[in-house]
């Protein structure tokens, strides 16, 4: 039953992402269903190549155009870029898209500008999926992927929140392994990208450990000393 089980949905169901395992039978709440029921159709008119598209999320308001394309354009050549603005204030929806103009460049984007800091922001980087993912439904229709605990609406199986191993999956199961995506060619968008995430994470954290530790060796070690000079000031003293 599970043997293909990846923490990456490889087509949009909107029951299962709204699974945090992705195994739930029935819809947990409305928007879920309405999702369900929803018939939705990815805009033609959107431009550019999708699997050379990058999706930018949770951006600073005040963050330009000028400031997105020179921030990834050091990871290579942007063809195309667009962030979202409100039709009638003009105002940044705190999102956008990002088209490049070779492979190498999506991917290297793709792995190293997640989470990174803009304008005090720290960005949240994936695929484009809307025109890719086959199934997809957007989160005005009660789909999507994240979210946040206090919208409750979380949506599971994307990069930001990947489905959780079930307590009933097979042994055989190798934790991180990821399949290839619909359409994915050559690139293997899902196969590294979510474990190297996991490995940096405990890197990350292994680091701050090892600062704390140094941090409470040179307090113990300063402490010691002071206790050893007092110690010898009695003696003469005495």
């Amino acid at each position: 039953m599970n043997e293909g089980w990846t923490p990456i949905a490889q087509h949009y169901a909107p029951l299962k992402a709204g699974s945090i395992d992705g195994t739930d039978a029935e819809p947990h709440d409305r928007a879920v269903s309405r999702a369900i029921a929803a018939n939705y159709r990815p805009n033609k008119g959107v431009s550019g190549d999708p699997h050379l598209t990058l999706f930018v999320a949770r951006l600073n308001p005040q963050t330009t155009e000028q400031k997105l394309r020179d921030t990834f354009s050091r990871f290579g050549d942007v063809r195309r870029l667009r962030l979202v603005r409100d039709l009638v204030t003009g105002f940044s929806k705190c999102y956008g898209f990002i088209e490049y103009r070779e492979e190498r460049s999506l991917v290297k984007a793709h792995r190293d500008a997640n989470k990174l800091l803009v304008d005090q922001h720290e960005l949240f980087v994936d695929f484009e999926l809307e025109r890719v993912l086959k199934g997809w439904m957007p989160r005005r229709f009660g789909g999507g992927l994240g979210g946040k605990k206090e919208s409750g609406q979380l949506r599971f199986g994307g990069r930001d929140r990947p489905f959780r191993k079930p307590i009933h999956l097979p042994a055989l199961y190798v934790e991180g392994q990821v399949g290839k995506p619909e359409r994915a060619g050559s690139r293997e968008r899902f196969k590294d990208g979510w474990q190297r995430d996991r490995d940096r994470d405990r890197d990350r954290d292994r680091d701050r450990q090892r600062e704390r530790g140094r941090e409470r060796g040179g307090r113990d070690e300063g402490r010691e000393k002071r206790d050893g000079e007092r110690e010898r000031e009695r003696d003469r003293k005495s």
